[in-house]
C-alpha cells in the first residue's frame, strides 16, 4: 500500500473514532481537531457515509450509525 493511502486510511479511522467518542460533532470541529481543510474532512466523511458508518442528521452535523465496526490496528 502506498504511504499516502495508508495515511488517508489512518486519518479516516481517527475521524471515525473521534465522532464515535464524542457522539455528535460538526464538520468545523473535525477541521479544527485534525488541522486539515474542510474539503479533506468532507472527502473522509463521504467515505465513512458511503460505508454507512456515519450519518448527517442535519447539515454539517455528524454522528455514527449503529453499524458494528471491527477495529484493527
Amino acid at each position: 500500500m502506498k504511504p499516502s493511502t495508508n495515511r488517508m486510511l489512518t486519518r479516516i479511522k481517527s475521524v471515525y473514532m473521534f465522532i464515535s467518542n464524542n457522539g455528535t460533532v460538526s464538520t468545523q470541529e473535525l477541521v479544527e481537531e485534525f488541522g486539515i481543510t474542510p474539503r479533506t474532512i468532507q472527502r473522509d466523511l463521504n467515505v465513512l457515509a458511503y460505508n454507512e458508518l456515519v450519518k448527517s442528521p442535519s447539515r454539517g452535523i455528524w454522528t455514527t450509525t449503529s453499524k458494528r465496526v471491527k477495529m484493527s490496528s
